[in-house]
């Protein structure tokens, strides 16, 4: 049990790392709001879907999409234009202090934090071909170390993102890192849709 509670970390923390949509709006959210427990709606959110996906995963739901291709095609659709919507809010988001409107609500986190978790094509490609598959190797209680360990990671990255971007707050009191990280997280989901259009096509 304990190689499958390693082998699921270690998958999982692979997979998590690179800074994909989803990453960095959790930590856009830690450096915008005025504390980093504010951007708990957003995290909380996040791990909570990214559960639900291994969970999902897990339990085979992958077979499901493979087999009814306009679900998987639906799916990617929907994921292009919340992302290129997600971006084009990011872009015009000014840190609070400088005459701007301000961080999002809790609300507006939980919306967006649900859109870049289950309308992200990628992360259904990374939990169902990557998590799911590896499952595979494991049946009992090894599977279910294997799964818990997938949704520990997941938890503990998006906290320590929050915390991550509440740290670079504090130190940036003239707000320019901020902004500039803004414009960086906005043409970077951006780019992800653009991409993803490319591929559609």
């Amino acid at each position: 049990m304990t190689e499958a509670f390693i082998h699921g970390f270690l998958l999982s923390a692979g997979l998590i790392l690179p800074l994909g949509v989803q990453n960095l709006f959790i930590f856009n959210q830690g450096v915008t709001q005025p504390s980093v427990y504010k951007a708990f709606p957003a995290v909380i959110t996040a791990a909570v879907c990214d559960t639900l996906l291994i969970l999902l995963a897990v339990l085979g739901t992958a077979y499901l999409v493979e087999q009814f291709e306009w679900l998987h095609n639906v799916i990617y659709i929907a994921g292009i234009v919340f992302l290129i919507y997600i971006a084009w809010a990011i872009w015009r988001e000014e840190p609070q202090g400088d005459g701007g409107n301000g961080p999002i609500t809790a609300k507006k986190q939980v919306v967006f934090a649900l859109s870049v978790s289950l309308l992200n094509p990628h992360a259904f490609l990374d939990t169902f071909g990557v998590i799911g598959t590896n499952s595979l190797l494991y049946h009992g209680d090894a599977l279910w170390m294997f799964t818990l360990a997938a949704i520990i990671v997941s938890w503990l990255y998006f906290f320590l993102l929050a915390f991550a971007g509440g740290f670079i707050r504090r130190i940036d009191k003239d707000y320019k890192f901020r902004k500039l990280i803004n414009k960086i997280s906005a043409a970077t989901i951006f780019g992800i849709a653009v991409y993803m259009i490319l591929q559609l096509i």
